[in-house]
């Protein structure tokens, strides 16, 4: 098996690349050191190794999130080959009946059209583009009152130095182009 890595945006994050399906058409996947891993194995493979903070699973990628005590030269190795380890002994991403949905805010008539638009501008424009740099992006909502969006970056976008240029200067410019409603995109906790 060969695994390809890419440097992301992020230097505490590096892109794994194992050539198969990692979560393939589910949703992504953000876990950080210390969250529930009981129904993701791999996750708990990667928490065994010290200094590795957060996993991301993507589509066919996994982002691995070092702390700053360690050099990926040293870490690399160990990440590279318990994702090894886990795909040759034919271990699966997540266990049957593993659930991250989070309950959405239900919105109607003028508003609800205005969130299709965003999620769509999102899952076209942007999603793919963050997906290239290791990470993903997530509608949280959508505030009709000011016009705020709020998004959550994930994986090597979470916390990367330069994800609030990301939001403000990209993001937000492309929503207001197309969204007239929108006023400004703001970081979801």
């Amino acid at each position: 098996m060969f695994i390809q890595t890419e440097d992301t945006p992020n230097p505490a994050t590096l892109k794994f690349l194992p050539g198969r399906d990692v979560r393939g058409e589910l949703p992504p996947i953000d876990i950080e050191r210390g969250g529930d891993v009981a129904q993701a194995p791999l996750a708990e493979m990667l928490f065994s190794i010290p200094n590795v903070i957060r996993v991301f699973f993507g589509g066919d990628f996994i982002s691995v999130t070092r702390s700053e005590d360690v050099e990926w030269q040293r870490l690399k190795p160990a990440v590279l080959g318990a994702i090894m380890d886990f795909y040759v002994a034919g271990g699966d991403m997540m266990q049957a009946g593993a659930s991250v949905e989070e309950e959405e805010e239900v919105y109607e008539g003028e508003t609800l059209e205005i969130v299709e638009q965003i999620k769509e501008l999102i899952e076209t424009r942007v999603r793919p583009a963050v997906a290239q740099d290791g990470g993903d992006i997530i509608f949280k909502r959508f505030d009709v009152s000011d016009g705020s969006v709020y998004l959550k970056m994930q994986g090597a976008c979470a916390g990367c130095p330069s994800s609030t240029l990301t939001l403000k200067s990209g993001i937000e410019n492309l929503l207001k182009h197309y969204v007239p409603e929108v006023t400004r995109v703001e970081q979801a906790i």
